[in-house]
């Protein structure tokens, strides 16, 4: 993955939904060029966030079963308002329909309550040993890579207390029950 534009899972339903966060910072080197004097986050690039979002929703619905997870096609994006630094664009992707190698996926993007991106993403997913045996090894590294990369972007994933870390499904369960998401945990209410 080139881009790594989600800086927050905040609730992930497997096999259902996913709810994240991008927060756009003026750091961001290509806002220097997308414009100089009126920065704002490319449409491409909300385009990602929302591939990104669906694709963590498959990553942990699936147990990593796949090393890749990518767009094959997106349809009916819309646009509705520019992001700017200092804004948090609220993301959210939700399986349509799946069979054996592709994911459909409807995705939006949100500031505050205004609709800013939305459209079907489609998602290709596959191991690169499917077509290439030698690469079963690389498919064992991206795994790897992006279970890592989901304990951070999910903390409560990394709760273990001296245990072993929790599964994704485990722990997008949990995630969802302490931040009220899912049912309330038992004895509160």
């Amino acid at each position: 993955m080139r881009f790594s534009l989600i800086d927050r899972i905040l609730e992930l339903e497997p096999g259902h939904r996913i709810r994240t966060v991008k927060a756009l910072s003026l750091a961001e080197e290509y806002l220097g060029d997308h414009f100089p004097k009126f920065p704002v986050m490319p449409g491409v690039l909300m385009l990602e966030a929302l591939t990104e979002s669906a694709a963590w929703l498959v990553r942990v619905s699936e147990d990593f079963a796949h090393s890749m997870v990518v767009l094959k096609e997106a349809r009916r994006i819309r646009y509705g308002q520019f992001v700017e630094p200092g804004q948090l664009l609220h993301l959210s992707a939700e399986i349509v329909s799946q069979d054996e190698r592709i994911t459909e996926c409807k995705a939006e993007g949100r500031l505050d309550d205004r609709l800013t991106v939305s459209g079907k993403i489609y998602l290709e997913r596959y191991n690169l040993a499917e077509r290439n045996p030698d690469l079963a090894r690389v498919d064992r590294s991206v795994v790897r890579d992006m279970r890592d990369l989901f304990q951070i972007l999910s903390p409560i994933a990394a709760i273990g207390h001296g245990q072993a870390s929790r599964t994704p499904a485990e722990a997008a369960s949990l995630h969802n029950e302490i931040s009220g998401a899912a049912a309330p945990l038992p004895g509160n209410g």
